[in-house]
């Protein structure tokens, strides 16, 4: 217990040092009329956060042992804590790409906000591992003695296996799917009070996290097109989307960080299934 204690608290700093950073940051910053350049070390910090917890909270569930209730509630509070946090920031490639088709960025700028998630992606691993290595506490130790390996959650299931061949093309088809239903929920949402988005996205991304069932997520995609039955309906089909199967990532720059070191796939494989997959939901959304 004293292991998930100091997680817990490692948590809270992080955040706290994000933000403390992202505000020293702006007002560095703006007045010198490096508006842009705010932004972009913004972006940068918050996909730090962002990948930081994540890896964070994926060693409380494969290490921990924790129950996937309490893993459930940790899951909906750090993406609320993200909402409240990013100012602005995205810390995804597929909104950055999609903000980009419409215009709301131009390509530099957007070329430039995913150069910074890629760079946060890969800089959070190493953060981490190093303090793993400290071993402040009985995980961080214990998962340093393994040498911080981490197993693939790519996998399949006897109801997946009878639609989609192969857990490859299933956990692509579970991260297309999600990405798509995901984009879905922010433009359905984004004229809603700010307080309460937050909370409506983060309770789809925790639900999204440790669900499963790829045929009834496809199958709700497929029905839900009606524009007014999809925009109240749509984000609760997505509870049954396919988490167990692939971890529920749908966002290219967060795999790169928590799924591609993971043994029991080759890159190209992560590639086709984290990062193929998800710009292909997301643009499916875009372009329908």
């Amino acid at each position: 217990m004293s292991g998930v204690v100091v997680s817990l608290c490692l948590l809270v700093v992080f955040v706290l040092l994000c933000e403390l950073s992202r505000r020293i940051l702006t007002k560095l910053l703006a007045p010198r009329g490096l508006c842009l350049s705010a932004v972009y070390a913004v972006e940068l910090v918050s996909t730090l956060q962002l990948c930081i917890c994540n890896l964070e909270l994926r060693l409380l569930g494969e290490v921990g042992r924790l129950q996937p209730q309490f893993c459930l509630s940790l899951t909906y509070l750090a993406s609320v804590v993200h909402g409240l946090t990013f100012h602005g920031a995205q810390g995804n490639p597929c909104s950055t790409l999609e903000y980009t088709y419409r215009g709301r960025l131009t390509a530099r700028s957007g070329v430039l906000r995913m150069v910074c998630q890629f760079m946060a992606a890969s800089v959070a691993r190493t953060m981490l591992q190093g303090l793993w290595a400290l071993g402040l506490s009985d995980l961080h130790l214990r998962h340093t003695l393994q040498g911080f390996q981490c197993i693939s959650p790519i996998h399949t299931d006897t109801h997946t296996s009878l639609v989609l061949p192969g857990p490859l093309v299933t956990a692509a088809a579970v991260e297309l799917a999600g990405a798509f239903a995901m984009q879905t929920a922010f433009t359905h949402t984004h004229t809603m009070d700010r307080r309460y988005r937050v909370h409506a996205i983060a309770a789809l991304t925790a639900t999204l996290t440790y669900a499963g069932g790829l045929p009834c997520l496809i199958l709700c995609v497929l029905l839900l097109q009606v524009s007014v039955i999809g925009a109240v309906f749509k984000p609760l089909c997505v509870c049954v989307a396919g988490g167990k199967m692939t971890g529920a990532v749908f966002n290219p720059a967060l795999a790169l960080s928590t799924q591609f070191s993971c043994s029991g796939h080759s890159f190209l494989d992560y590639c086709l299934v984290y990062w193929l997959a998800p710009l292909l939901g997301t643009h499916t959304h875009t372009y329908r």
